[in-house]
């Protein structure tokens, strides 16, 4: 391979990573009443494996992370890679509701793990300039989860049983395990003596603003897309299925212009959700306006976590990105949590019409957080090597 050739392979298996961590994640969800029948458990206590994931995975990020940032970066993908395919495996085969759980949990620390490490070895694995293509193609195993993966899986559940899909999800885990190791370069960890400290990464300059971005803007969407349904009474798939398809599209847009264009692109972003949001308060009754409403905030949204994670990278520096994704990794959790909480309140105080305005609320002041951070977190020219260096040595290859 060329010196600057994109390494697409290398980038496809961890955008595949990021597919099989979200899939095991969410698929549950799906598949709640045959779950709750063949573990013997009500169906809320079924639900409680996709929050003990969650939990878990928000919980563990930064201090796992900070444990294992000195050690070889390819081998401690490939035993969290091994790890999930274990944890998919035991849930594939358990009757036992208590063992199930454990496994969930676990499975979400791997998965905080998995999270921390995915941009900065994306990062490490290009030049600077083509830093944001290379996040953008990995974050895409998430449009992929989210638009193909979740639904195929529940799909093959209601022809071949809930355990066949977390059986394919194991086979899936232990074929990354040697796709990594033929086509992911090996890396380094953080030498002791330069290791900085956790909160000396989250102090960096520019770190707290996309932080902060973050957080305002997972719990603003999450506040009206946890709560579609009510919103959209008998038209939530089809809203679904259209947020899902501009998602596509807009983490495709992202890949092209996120290294150019960050701060640019990132505004143009947010404004887009703040004009759909508008549009869903005051025209979502009309079906025309409502999914014109949802394309557009998903093209809008699809290509965010692209950007914010770009930005973060830019201001931490590939060698300090795991910490800083382990971080980042934390807040998107919280904000999820927050946002689905806040949208509760509305919905049971208000019913489901106010969401677009809570939303757009959020929207708005990350736009402020962005257009006030321009010096430090999102400048008008990149300067992608600031902070903590960015050169971290390959190992040797075996």
């Amino acid at each position: 391979m060329l010196p600057d050739a994109f390494p697409w392979w290398g980038l496809l298996a961890l955008a595949t990573a990021a597919f099989t961590d979200v899939v095991t994640d969410l698929l549950p969800a799906g598949l709640l009443p045959q779950m709750s029948s063949a573990l013997h458990v009500p169906e809320a206590r079924a639900g409680l494996l996709v929050s003990a994931f969650a939990v878990a995975s928000a919980l563990a990020a930064i201090p796992v992370t900070a444990v294992l940032r000195g050690l070889p970066r390819r081998p401690v993908l490939q035993w969290v890679l091994a790890g999930f395919a274990l944890l998919d495996a035991v849930t594939a085969v358990s009757s036992w509701y208590p063992l199930t759980f454990l496994a969930r949990l676990a499975a979400g620390v791997l998965g905080g793990t998995l999270w921390s490490m995915l941009a900065g070895y994306a990062a490490r694995m290009v030049p600077a300039r083509q830093r944001g293509r290379a996040i953008a193609v990995v974050l895409a195993g998430i449009t992929v989860a989210l638009c193909g993966g979740i639904p195929a899986g529940t799909a093959l559940a209601g022809a071949l049983g809930w355990r066949s899909g977390f059986g394919l999800l194991a086979g899936l885990a232990l074929l990354l395990v040697a796709w990594i190791r033929w086509q992911v370069p090996a890396f380094a960890g953080e030498p002791a003596a330069t290791r900085e400290p956790v909160r000396r990464v989250a102090r960096l300059p520019g770190i707290p603003a996309v932080l902060a971005v973050t957080l305002l803007l997972l719990t603003g969407h999450q506040a009206l897309y946890t709560y579609v349904a009510p919103f959209a009474p008998g038209r939530t798939s089809l809203v679904l299925l259209v947020f899902g398809g501009a998602t596509v599209a807009g983490i495709w847009i992202t890949g092209i212009v996120a290294d150019s264009h960050l701060r640019t692109v990132l505004l143009t972003s947010l404004t887009l959700i703040a004009v759909a949001m508008l549009v869903l308060g005051l025209a979502a009754r009309a079906t025309a306006a409502l999914l014109a409403a949802a394309a557009l905030w998903g093209m809008a949204f699809g290509g965010a976590p692209t950007l914010l994670q770009t930005a973060l990278v830019d201001a931490s520096g590939p060698a300090g990105a795991d910490v800083a994704t382990a971080l980042q990794t934390t807040v998107y959790n919280v904000g999820i949590a927050a946002g689905s909480l806040a949208g509760g309140l509305v919905l049971g105080g208000a019913g489901a019409a106010p969401l677009p305005w809570v939303t757009l609320a959020f929207t708005v002041a990350a736009l402020g957080a962005v257009a006030t951070a321009r010096r430090r977190a999102f400048p008008r020219r990149r300067r992608p090597e600031r902070g903590i260096p960015a050169r971290v040595p390959l190992l040797p290859r075996a």
